[in-house]
């Protein structure tokens, strides 16, 4: 299989720029010397580098951990919480469905809480003496 690595730099600046990262920021969020960082976003070596390497980062630039080693093999990388496997994906996509109506629910119920106190205490000032 072929490696795209000027994909992998290519993705890795654009992602860089989003996020207004440094090159330094970057290497201290991923544990990658600014030096091996370096090379890869300008393609200054042509070495191979560690899946481990890229596995870092893709999560210091707020990846799924196989996103770059998926770029460079020409791959469709998988979004953060995917896992590769349709059923368990659609299984995961459904449990946010459910938790982001939970949290909506929540926020309804503590709204209808809060006027029904506003609606008991101005009640009581009403049969207050």
């Amino acid at each position: 299989m072929t490696e795209n690595w000027s994909a992998v730099a290519r993705a890795i600046n654009e992602r860089v720029n989003e996020l207004g990262l440094r090159q330094r920021e970057l290497a201290e969020r991923s544990g990658v010397s600014q030096a091996i960082v370096r090379e890869i976003q300008h393609q200054t070596v042509e070495r191979r580098r560690s899946r481990r390497t890229l596995e870092a980062l893709s999560l210091a630039l707020e990846w799924h951990p196989e996103h770059l080693w998926s770029i460079l093999r020409g791959q469709k990388p998988l979004e953060p919480g995917q896992t590769g496997d349709e059923t368990t994906d659609k299984v995961l996509a459904r449990l946010d469905a459910i938790d982001d109506r939970l949290d909506g629910i929540t926020e309804r119920l503590d709204a209808v809480d809060a006027h029904i106190a506003s609606v008991v205490d101005a009640l009581g000032r009403r049969e207050s003496p």
